[in-house]
């Protein structure tokens, strides 16, 4: 219990210690004109008051991640409090205020247009196709997984899995081409304080009870032994880094009305996750009698769906049972639509397409839904593996996009030099051990991410300060 009150307690002050630090290396200007006052055009700009971005962020970013995410990484044991506290702070706050903040200044772009200004027209090209394929594949698969527990709820009589994939494909189409205010701004903020409400309820009720949440040690509890290094950091995404995040902040970039605002949308929001993943993470190792064991029982024979409507409805009883079908098909429904905007808004981008009028809207939405249906028909099991790395690779990058632009901000860039250090530690030695990747032994994998890792740190000093010697030196004593 010790462990788990001290991690919400640390992440708290990492919002308001840690959070100001980023913000000030980032150097807001409250007297600057953000995108939605500069360019209103009542469809993306759209001026929002800050705490209805902030639910809306959250919801954006989170859908089922930190929950389902959380539940997974608890099979590992109380180390995954570690990872998602100081993953939090350190890397996923960073990663999503930047995504955020680079795009206010950038006329509210899209984050592969934000990486290419960095890191060149190359990886702009890369990250165009990797957001927007990334994207789609997210819609799809947050269509077709809803729809599959709604027809197995057989609500109304209405069984039809197909039918439902079809109600749910009109309302993300709605929601990919109506202005952000008409339906987004509407119905997020709504499902963001249920989703907040459901974790904290789960978390107060813990409390409560007497549960006896382990403390943290950095054994490996895996049932079946995966390696904690870096399985658990790509399992537990959401809940600490999410590369996912950063195409959905540039939304909010554009409803922003003042830069001060900042920190509480985009670093609050994924401090907030962090604790909705930590209740869940120590729910799911506390919650079931035989512990992880049992824990990993019941997802074999229901997956981390029901193992939320389990504890849901064993700490919450019969609102827990509502919060739970809430949280299980409308968090993945509002991730998936705002998936589709999301890759809206970046090949608009991508092409100088300007998005005020319908009918552009229309253009560029109808073939990626086309494309979406087709790929509903198609089993998902070995593709869908590929999204954890992915996944973790994008905040990758757009860390090491933010890192180039502190230094030639003159700004301290080791805030997200560090992490993306890690992170391509992480994204390197998972795609060598991963089954999915090249099922390499983990000793081979280990060596070579973390050359990976120190080389590409390396370069990124080499590149950045060899106009500089100076500036190199007192980089390296930093360091």
């Amino acid at each position: 219990m010790v462990s788990f009150l001290g991690s919400i307690i640390a992440l708290v002050l990492g919002y308001f210690i840690y959070g100001v630090v980023v913000e000030k290396v980032f150097g807001v200007n409250e007297n600057r004109q953000t995108p939605a006052v500069e360019l209103e055009d009542g469809v993306d700009f759209v001026p929002l008051s800050w705490p209805r971005i902030f639910l809306i962020q959250v919801l954006n970013i989170a859908g089922l991640g930190p929950i389902f995410g959380a539940i997974m990484g608890a099979l590992y044991g109380p180390a995954a409090f570690l990872w998602i506290v100081f993953g939090s702070i350190f890397a996923g706050g960073v990663h999503d205020y930047f995504s955020g903040m680079l795009s206010v200044r950038h006329q509210g772009k899209s984050i592969s247009e934000i990486v290419g200004i960095y890191l060149g027209e190359h990886s702009r090209k890369i990250m165009r196709v990797f957001s927007v394929v990334l994207l789609v594949l997210v819609g799809t698969v947050f269509m077709t997984g809803p729809a599959d527990l709604l027809a197995s709820l057989n609500i109304g009589g209405l069984g039809n899995m197909t039918m439902w994939v079809g109600i749910i494909f009109c309302y993300y189409f709605l929601a990919t081409i109506l202005p952000v205010d008409k339906i987004i701004a509407k119905i997020y903020p709504i499902f963001g304080i249920v989703l907040l409400i459901m974790a904290f309820g789960i978390g107060g009720m813990l409390i409560i009870r007497g549960y006896q949440i382990p403390e943290i040690t950095f054994a490996n509890l895996h049932p079946d032994q995966l390696p904690l290094w870096p399985m658990l950091f790509v399992t537990i995404a959401c809940g600490a880094i999410s590369g996912f995040h950063a195409t959905q902040a540039p939304m909010m970039a554009r409803c922003i009305n003042n830069e001060r605002y900042g920190r509480r949308v985009f670093y609050g929001s994924m401090i907030a996750e962090g604790m909705i993943a930590l209740v869940w993470a120590a729910a799911a190792m506390t919650f079931f009698n035989g512990g992880i064991l049992e824990l990993n029982e019941v997802i074999g024979s229901g997956g981390a769906g029901l193992v939320v409507n389990t504890i849901s409805n064993g700490l919450l009883g019969n609102v827990g049972g509502v919060l739970a079908v809430l949280g299980i098909i409308a968090c993945p429904i509002t991730s998936g639509d705002t998936a589709f905007r999301s890759a809206r808004l970046t090949i608009a981008d991508s092409v100088n397409f300007e998005q005020s009028k319908s009918k552009n809207r229309i253009f560029i939405a109808l073939p990626l839904f086309v494309i979406a249906f087709g790929l509903t028909r198609i089993d998902f099991d070995i593709i869908w593996r590929y999204f954890a790395w992915s996944n973790q690779t994008l905040a990758m990058i757009v860390l090491w996009a933010t890192a180039v632009y502190l230094v030639k901000n003159k700004r301290f860039h080791w805030i997200a030099t560090v992490p993306a250090t890690f992170m391509t530690a992480v994204s390197v030695t998972y795609i060598l051990i991963a089954p999915e990747g090249f099922s390499l032994s983990t000793s081979f994998s280990y060596i070579v991410g973390l050359l990976a890792a120190i080389s590409a740190l390396l370069l990124f000093l080499i590149k950045s300060y060899k106009k500089d010697p100076k500036r190199l030196q007192e980089s390296s004593q930093v360091a």
